[in-house]
């Protein structure tokens, strides 16, 4: 996709606060949960990736699109929303080849997507022997109300005051790269009005702990606000408030409060996406000691986080043995219990907690 980035200028009156969303990937619960935590009077910014990945992309696009209908919404294109082309662009026997794949594949293992749904909602069966032109027709002829809103939607969204763009701001490099740009925090430049961005996780920016916190870049002018929601099992959905400079999150984990204090753990590491190869040491059945390939560093990592195996040698889901600072009385979001200890939430940062709780 090599096309100009398009660019769209909106004008958001003073005094008026907007509520910057993004990387919602099709799970309508986690963005119904959010936006019950914004007020009813915020503008609503969505920075790309509406869509995919997640349960219910449909869903969350007829929410968004009635939504719209009701409160001030505006949305950029992220690289998981663009599935107009999907209907519009001329056939095309190597692009056609990569969405049957995707559709059989089911989003490549995430699940199905919007297209997908929108062909079950038909009753289209998906199939590597499917008629993929009648789908596509069948898509054009019921569907336009969300195609059009998919059409509509800019690369770049510019206010007074603000820029919002999905992946980052490129646009000599063209419209994709503006919407799927890895770490592009570690290489942007200082930007003229405060921009903000989603597509990479926030977790990934740090090697010792798995923080979801929105990172506020002062020297950048620059907000990075991907929470992980949908892509990291302790994800979260986060929402960034303007000019407040202010945030909020929402995850689906029970909460407890924590009956002793605790003390940050003194050595940690996380081992995460695109670094994640291990030396399986042993194992108990819940846990497996495993040393980092990269690095050397050796920690406890739960049985069913291994991805991949290969004799010893093995790929691990993102994890951490990260000692929380908590005070008797915090509250924590419980993502799940061991016989080693709670792992938790407290804040937006993920990690373990020793004691004994008390669920609320």
């Amino acid at each position: 996709m090599t096309d100009l980035p398009t660019v769209k200028r909106v004008s958001i009156g003073p005094g008026r606060r907007i509520a910057a969303i993004s990387d919602v990937h099709g799970d309508l619960a986690y963005l119904q949960g959010l936006l019950a935590k914004c007020a009813p009077e915020d503008v609503i910014v969505f920075v790309g990736d509406l869509l995919e990945k997640g349960p219910d992309s449909l869903g969350t696009l007829r929410y968004v699109m009635e939504l719209a209908k009701k409160r001030e919404v505006h949305a950029v294109c992220g690289n998981c929303d663009f599935w107009q082309n999907f209907c519009d662009l001329p056939d095309d026997p190597a692009q056609d080849a990569f969405y049957l794949q995707y559709l059989v594949g089911r989003n490549r293992g995430w699940g199905d997507g919007v297209i997908a749904q929108m062909l079950h909602e038909q009753g289209i069966e998906i199939g590597w022997r499917m008629d993929l032109a009648a789908a596509k027709a069948a898509v054009r002829e019921r569907y336009q109300p969300e195609l059009d809103f998919m059409r509509g939607l800019p690369t770049i969204l510019e206010t007074e005051d603000y820029t919002f763009v999905h992946g980052g701001l490129v646009p000599e490099r063209g419209a994709f790269a503006c919407m799927k740009l890895d770490h592009y925090r570690t290489a942007a430049r200082p930007h003229e009005k405060w921009t903000v961005v989603g597509h990479w996780p926030l977790v990934l920016y740090h090697e010792d702990v798995v923080d979801a916190r929105p990172i506020v870049d002062a020297d950048l002018r620059l907000v990075s606000i991907d929470g992980g929601c949908v892509l990291k099992d302790d994800g979260q959905l986060n929402a960034f408030f303007l000019p407040d400079m202010t945030w909020a999150s929402y995850d689906r984990f029970p909460t407890a409060r924590v009956k002793a204090d605790q003390a940050a753990g003194a050595r940690h590491w996380y081992i995460r996406y695109g670094d994640n190869r291990v030396r399986i040491l042993s194992e108990d059945g819940e846990f497996c000691r495993c040393r980092h390939i990269r690095t050397g560093y050796e920690m406890d990592v739960p049985a069913d986080h291994i991805l991949t195996r290969d004799g010893d040698l093995a790929t691990v889901n993102d994890v951490t043995d990260y000692r929380l600072p908590l005070r008797a009385g915090d509250e924590i979001s419980v993502v799940r219990v061991t016989s080693r200890g709670v792992m938790c939430k407290h804040g937006g940062v993920s990690g373990w907690y020793d004691g004994e709780i008390e669920e609320n």
